[in-house]
């Protein structure tokens, strides 16, 4: 069998923690979690659902505060260890030449990439409903707000480091305009961040007696990993249990060049709420994957989730261990 080949540049200062003696699982929990409090802004509820890529010779990130009026804004953060953050208090402000685009109604979940020498950030921006915006920046100083990527109603838009087939690609969430009851995962492409179309379907809930954890619906987490065996793209799922949603994560294996077709997909969960830190909170039971840092030399990852729509949570596993098993654990 050849070698498993990550793509990117190492990232030696990737924050890291080794498994612990009792754990065999592929993901663990970092012990100082949250790595992220509610209350690290003064007028902080929550701090959750964030993005964090490698900047500079640290690590920046847009992150979803939602404040003591509840509203839900971005921030932008900066760490020079990806453990310890300084999240600027002021809410993020696009610049946009359209004000009709522009316009602020409210923002979260952020995911942040970078492609073609900028960072371009998805969120889920509102214009009528939820739908994913779209913007760029050099410097994370400046976010230069383009098109919206669709119509309302969608969620979860996250970009693909690398164009597929000479196109952007990104994968999405059509949902309603609320706490939607479904949710397939959608592929699209676009020859310019603006016109978005070539729709493909990629993922729908798995059957409750085939997987649990992700009958209801299901979206994409971080940027999707490229690896020799295909995209590894973790995405969270949602149980409609007797008490209420329950969101965890796992693990699926995308083809590299029609990433709509899914070569294997975990039956078990990678990740769900389990302590109380994801158990208790705003909304109860939520482990919500929205970034991942990868260090290709070594084949570490580290994973920022939500928890409990309330903080933030950080786990670390090896990227060759969760491939063999998600391979292994296929339901395909």
């Amino acid at each position: 069998m050849s070698k498993l080949i990550i793509e990117g540049a190492p990232l030696p200062n990737l924050p890291w923690e080794d498994r612990p003696a009792d754990c065999n699982a592929p993901l663990w929990r970092y012990s100082q979690n949250p790595v992220i409090p509610r209350d690290l802004l003064p007028d902080s509820n929550s701090i959750f659902n964030s993005a964090v890529v490698p900047f500079k010779d640290g690590f920046a990130g847009v992150f979803r505060c939602d404040d003591t009026n509840r509203r839900m804004a971005l921030h932008v953060g900066f760490s020079k260890d990806g453990l310890h953050w300084d999240i600027r208090p002021e809410v993020l402000r696009f610049s946009c030449d359209n004000p009709e685009v522009g316009k602020w109604v409210y923002g979260y979940d952020p995911r942040v990439t970078f492609l073609d020498g900028k960072y371009w950030v998805s969120w889920c921006n509102g214009y009528f409903g939820p739908t994913i915006g779209l913007a760029w920046t050099t410097d994370f100083e400046v976010f230069h707000q383009v098109e919206n990527a669709f119509l309302p109603y969608n969620r979860n838009g996250v970009l693909f480091p690398r164009k597929i087939g000479g196109k952007y690609a990104m994968l999405s969430r059509p949902s309603d305009t609320g706490h939607t009851a479904f949710g397939d995962i959608f592929y699209s492409e676009s020859p310019d961040m603006e016109y978005w179309g070539h729709h493909r379907h990629v993922m729908a809930p798995a059957p409750f007696e085939v997987s649990a954890w992700q009958c209801m619906k299901i979206g994409a987490g971080p940027i999707p990993i490229e690896t020799s065996e295909g995209w590894l793209l973790f995405y969270h799922g949602v149980l409609r249990s007797c008490n209420g949603y329950v969101y965890s994560f796992g693990s699926a294996l995308l083809d590299l060049d029609q990433p709509w077709k899914v070569l294997a997909r975990s039956g078990p969960y990678l990740l769900s709420p389990q302590t109380p830190y994801e158990c208790m909170g705003d909304v109860p039971n939520v482990a919500f994957p929205c970034a991942a840092l990868c260090d290709s030399a070594t084949g570490r990852v580290a994973v920022y989730y939500g928890c409990a729509d309330t903080v933030t949570g950080l786990a670390f596993g090896y990227i060759p261990e969760i491939i063999d098993w998600t391979k292994r654990t296929s339901i395909l």
